[in-house]
């Protein structure tokens, strides 16, 4: 293999892996807030077909970044007042918010369809992209590649070292002792569900606006829900998140290059192929109870003040 082509590799395992890390940070820092929101593939795709829309409307891409990130916290918002402050069942109303976001994305797409746009440029340093290996791929790519890569250290940092991020955990781990002490259980679970609404439109974007310049209903291809099992093999760790959507990313360019090699498998099971490995990935990790997830104590429990 030779170093050319080996950069196109590892090029295309990046670029495949960001909008999971992207989404699945924000999945993390909602999950670390006690919350279970299933809903990332309707937010995910509501990023999607929000950013195309308004990127063909405006024909500014800035734009269209910031209709996604808006799509994905208006849908996090409409889960956030359910499950928050009208204590309904958090996996109902995530599942909901799902099939809520495919339906009305194809509604807001539905004069989109086939239209193609110039992709977000990717940056260039004179002397550092033209490196060899190296250049493109650290120097050489788009802003939502950088973004997932600030994303992940911001978050570690936050979740592990600030004040705020502290308090978010405790709320995590036992909402009922937070609030004993004064801590805005509530407030806090809200923004932690709408920041995982903004970085999931963001992921959908992304998606629309630079991985495949185009709308497509159904485009987000289930990554919603692998950014999900992401948080779990991650045991909630930003750092492990971002590993893992590199071995899903990793899974995506096996099976495209398994389906160039005529292999003689049927298309359909090598196109799940990178579905399986993550699936793998996580029953690998509940065997190895060293390693295994811990998942914040609250998780998915509704928090309902004394009155």
């Amino acid at each position: 293999m030779t170093v050319d082509i080996l950069e196109l590799v590892l090029i295309t395992v990046l670029t495949a892996a960001t909008p999971l890390v992207i989404a699945a940070i924000g999945e993390l820092v909602t999950e670390r807030a006690g919350v279970l929101n299933l809903g990332v593939e309707g937010m995910m795709i509501m990023g999607a077909a929000s950013g195309f829309a308004i990127a063909i409307l405006t024909g500014s891409s800035g734009l269209g970044i910031l209709g996604g990130i808006s799509a994905g916290m208006a849908m996090a918002a409409v889960f956030g007042v359910l499950t928050i402050f009208l204590a309904a069942n958090q996996v109902a109303t995530g599942l909901a918010l799902t099939i809520l976001g495919l339906g009305l994305s194809g509604l807001i797409g539905s004069g989109f369809v086939g239209l193609k746009r110039e992709g977000i440029a990717h940056l260039y340093i004179a002397g550092l992209s033209d490196l060899p290996l190296v250049g493109k791929l650290v120097f050489g790519q788009d802003p939502f590649v950088y973004a997932g890569w600030a994303l992940v250290a911001g978050v570690a940092w936050f979740l592990a070292k600030s004040r705020a991020g502290l308090t978010l955990r405790a709320v995590g781990e036992n909402h009922t002792s937070a609030h004993a002490l004064g801590v805005p259980v509530r407030r806090i679970r809200f923004l932690a569900i709408v920041f995982g609404g903004a970085c999931s439109g963001l992921a959908g974007a992304y998606l629309s606006l630079a991985y495949t310049p185009f709308w497509a209903p159904g485009m987000t291809a289930g990554r919603g829900w692998i950014a999900l099992a992401l948080v779990v093999f991650a045991s909630w760790r930003p750092f492990r998140a971002y590993g893992g959507a590199l071995l899903f990313g990793g899974a995506t360019v096996l099976q495209l290059h398994a389906q160039a090699a005529s292999l003689g498998l049927p298309g359909q099971a090598l196109t799940a192929l990178p579905y399986v490995a993550t699936i793998l990935a996580l029953v690998l990790l509940s065997l190895n109870k060293r390693r295994g997830a811990v998942a914040p104590a609250a998780l998915g429990t509704s928090f309902i003040p004394d009155r």
